[in-house]
C-alpha cells in the first residue's frame, strides 16, 4: 500500500521540478539588458556639422600714408615747456634750437630710417625732433590745388614763385612782380601726395612748373627742403628759359 501511494505522488509532481537537480545552485533570472539584440539595420554615419564660425572682424581701414613734406603741429608738450631740435636723430645729440609748445605749421621734410625722428627747419638751419611730439595737419595737399603756403625760390639767377589766392606771383630782382593766373594744377591722383604740375600765365607769356618731392638745398644757407621745382618761362614778350629751385610749405 505504501509503495502505491509514493508512486502516485511522484506522478502528480510537475515534470519541470523532476528535471531540476535539487543539489545545483539556483540560477538568477537573466537580465533583459544583457540579452543579445537582433542586429539593426546599418545606418550611414554622418559627419558632425562644424560649429558656425564667428564672423571675422572687418579689417580696419588702411591709414593713408603720411607723405612728405607736410605741415605738423607740436603736441603733448606742456605749455611752459619747449620741444628740442637736435643736431642728429638721437636723444643724446646736441640741442641746436627749440620749438614752443604751441608751434603750428612746422614743416616736416624727412624721417629717419626708424621713423622716430623728423627733420625740420628752424631759422636758417635744420635739425631733428622726436615725432611723438608732432601731429600732422590735414588738408595741406588738396586735389588739383597748391598749398596756400607754398613758396619756391632759386639762385643764379635769383627768382621766386609764391602761391596766392588769385593765382601765383613770380618775382625777379629789378623786375616788377608778375601776378599770374593759375590756369591748371595737376596731381597724380594719390591723396596727400605732393607732386604737382602747374600752368599759369598773363598777357606777357606762360609759366609751366613741375614740383616734386626731393631733398633740395638752396646753396645759401643750412636749411633743407623737401620739394624741388623746375620752371619753364616762354611767351611773345618773354625769352624762353628754364629755372630750377627749392620749395617750402613753412608759413
Amino acid at each position: 500500500m505504501l509503495r502505491i501511494l509514493l508512486t502516485g505522488l511522484a506522478l502528480s509532481a510537475p515534470l519541470s521540478a523532476l528535471a531540476q537537480d535539487p543539489s545545483a545552485p539556483a540560477q538568477p533570472a537573466p537580465n533583459a539588458a544583457e540579452q543579445p539584440k537582433a542586429p539593426e539595420a546599418a545606418v550611414e554615419a554622418k559627419p558632425a556639422e562644424p560649429a558656425a564660425a564667428a564672423p571675422a572682424p572687418a579689417p580696419a581701414a588702411a591709414k593713408p600714408p603720411e607723405y612728405l613734406p607736410n605741415l605738423y603741429d607740436v603736441t603733448v608738450v606742456e605749455t611752459w615747456d619747449t620741444l628740442n631740435v637736435r643736431e642728429r636723430p638721437d636723444g643724446q645729440a646736441k640741442v641746436i634750437a627749440t620749438l614752443p609748445a604751441t608751434a603750428t605749421g612746422v614743416e616736416l621734410i624727412a624721417r629717419d630710417p626708424e621713423g622716430k625722428w623728423g627733420k625740420v627747419n628752424v631759422g636758417e638751419k635744420s635739425g631733428w625732433v622726436a615725432l611723438r611730439f608732432l601731429k600732422p595737419e590735414t588738408g595741406v595737399w588738396q586735389t588739383e590745388a597748391l598749398p596756400q603756403s607754398l613758396s619756391c625760390a632759386g639762385t643764379e639767377p635769383f627768382w621766386s614763385l609764391k602761391a596766392a589766392k588769385s593765382g601765383v606771383v613770380f618775382s625777379e630782382p629789378d623786375h616788377e612782380d608778375r601776378q599770374l593766373e593759375l590756369r591748371r594744377v595737376m596731381d597724380r591722383g594719390i591723396e596727400g601726395e605732393p607732386t604737382r604740375g602747374l600752368i599759369a600765365g598773363d598777357d606777357k607769356g606762360r609759366l609751366t612748373g613741375f614740383v616734386r618731392p626731393a631733398q633740395c638745398w638752396d646753396g645759401m644757407s643750412d636749411r633743407a627742403y623737401g620739394l624741388a621745382i623746375s620752371v619753364i618761362l616762354d611767351g611773345a614778350e618773354t625769352p624762353s628759359r628754364m629755372l630750377t629751385g627749392c620749395c617750402t610749405l613753412a608759413r
